[in-house]
Formats: structure tokens, sequence, C-alpha cells
């Protein structure tokens, strides 16, 4: 677990690149409801797949991809 404070704008730029790196090192997102919800059970891949067909984004090809 990490606080991030971003009561300021240097400290929310901070937050980001932080979140980024991480994200950029990992080759995962943080915080994905999406993927959390497949994960729980709530979702199938289907259902999911389904939702994110129209959309073309690195977003969803993240998803695609879980």
């Amino acid at each position: 677990y990490a606080w991030l404070d971003t009561g300021t704008p240097e400290s929310l730029l901070d937050a980001s690149n932080f979140i980024h790196t991480i994200e950029k090192r990992q080759g995962s997102k943080i915080s994905c409801p999406e993927e959390i919800a497949l994960e729980k059970g709530w979702v199938t891949k289907n259902e999911l797949l389904e939702s994110i067909e129209k959309i073309n984004n690195p977003y969803n090809d993240y998803l695609r991809n879980l």
C-alpha cells in the first residue's frame, strides 16, 4: 500500500508519475474495476468483452488481454 497525497498540483503530478511507473514496470493496472469484477466472479469474460467491444483504446486492449 502507498498513500499518495494529491492536495497540491505538484503532489498530484508526483502521484500520477508514481502510478505510471508502477503500471509500466508491472504490466498491470492499479485499481481496475473491470479486472476486480472478473477476478471476483461478478462478471464473466464474455460479459466483459461484450461491454468493451465497441471501444478501441489502450485500456480496453489491457482488458481484452486479461
